[in-house]
């Protein structure tokens, strides 16, 4: 195993961190999991309020192995379910409750994806009860997991002292959402990046376009396709730690494997050359042909534009389920200023600056029309609802 420096302390940090969202549903066979990615050097374990059981599992299993100091516990703050300041601490001590810690090393606030969200959070005094829990010691590390647009990104890392941040990030679309410019901005400010979502939930592990998996297989027929998605990822130095959602053992001793076998500027000429190639092929089953350079950006109606043509273009390069999920997680639906295309008023304003010459507004009405089906809609409506946001924000 590799390590990496926490760029706040300097505490060594797995380059491997392992994501417990989709925990195996045996206790013992998630025990082993997480036993042998300890023993192996694994020390960033990555859960939160809201994974059905996660906490309570990975509490349990610390505290029966004797683990607990030997590793790094992240959780995440449910802001969506905080109705004021008042919640905070009644979610946290109940996360405490479920991990059998008292402190937490890495805390986040879960799923930020707009300045408005942030707003709204200090106005809570979100930001003095960090500080409070950061110098009583229940907290170590605070940070933000982000799903939403570049300029809402690089207002929130200036907006709190934050010790790191976590990101969606991968080589099929290096410009989404925070992108590659938000991960060395995050970088330079001297916060530890935690990326996640580096295999779209398996989706460049085992769903790849043929033409793809053919271009990899060519290059290094030793290598699997996740195994080249973790190797982008952990050759960029603003890279700290990479999650990987490890339900059986295979995946896990293949992605150690993968973890000592490529460090910062590792990759060759002909590993490079690769991925060209392979995004060369995405972006030909890409149906808009968005840079996702943001020229477009900001939307007077806070539309999210280059997150909802990645999304559409995801729907068709990889599956609609990839773009659904891509729509759901980057349009702010659980945000009081939700952003997918439903928003557009139709103004124009964006197509002046588009140097693709997009006919953006006429392709958000495609988006909507493929990832804004009926049921999502309903469901986004009752959501917000049960959330106390009423319906779509705007409307």
């Amino acid at each position: 195993m590799q390590y990496r420096k926490d760029r706040k302390t300097g505490n060594d940090l797995s380059v491997l961190g392992f994501g417990c969202m989709r925990f195996p549903p045996d206790l013992r066979e998630s025990e082993r999991l997480v036993v042998k990615a300890v023993e192996s050097g694994v020390n960033y374990f990555d859960t939160a309020y809201i994974y059905p059981g996660s906490e309570e599992k990975l509490g349990r299993i610390l505290a029966d192995n004797g683990l607990r100091d030997k590793i790094n516990i992240a959780t995440k703050l449910p802001i969506f379910l905080c109705r004021g300041g008042q919640d905070f601490d009644r979610f946290f001590a109940k996360q405490l409750e479920r991990l059998k810690t008292d402190y937490i090393d890495y805390y986040l606030l879960h799923n930020i994806s707009d300045m408005s969200q942030w707003e709204k959070l200090r106005g809570w005094g979100v930001d003095k009860w960090l500080d409070q829990k950061k110098a009583g010691g229940a907290i170590r590390r605070a940070g933000f997991s982000f799903h939403g647009a570049y300029h809402d990104f690089e207002s929130l890392i200036d907006a709190y002292d934050w010790d790191f941040c976590q990101i969606q990030y991968n080589y099929s679309d290096e410009n989404y959402q925070a992108g590659v410019s938000g991960l060395r901005k995050a970088a330079e400010k001297g916060l530890s990046v935690v990326i996640m979502e580096p295999l779209l939930g398996g989706k460049l592990a085992d769903r790849l376009p043929p033409k793809a998996a053919e271009v990899f297989k060519k290059a290094d027929p030793s290598l699997s396709p996740a195994a080249w998605a973790l190797r982008w990822l952990w050759n960029q130095p603003e890279v700290t730690v990479v999650l990987s959602g490890m339900n059986a053992e295979s995946q896990l001793l293949e992605n150690i494997e993968t973890s000592g076998g490529i460090s910062v500027g590792g990759l060759n000429a002909g590993e490079k050359a690769a991925f060209e190639e392979v995004r060369l092929i995405f972006r030909k089953l890409n149906k808009i042909p968005c840079t996702g350079c943001r020229y477009c950006m900001p939307c007077p109606q806070h539309v999210n534009i280059p997150a909802c043509f990645a999304a559409y273009n995801a729907s068709f390069s990889i599956d609609r389920a990839a773009g659904l999920q891509q729509y759901r997680t980057s349009t702010a639906p659980t945000s009081d200023r939700e952003s997918g295309a439903g928003r557009c008023i139709g103004c124009g304003k964006c197509e002046r600056h588009c140097p693709q010459n997009i006919k953006i507004r006429e392709r958000l009405k495609l988006v909507r029309k493929r990832l804004e089906p009926w049921w999502y809609s309903a469901f986004l409506k009752a959501g917000r609802f049960a959330l106390g946001l009423g319906g779509k924000s705007g409307k």
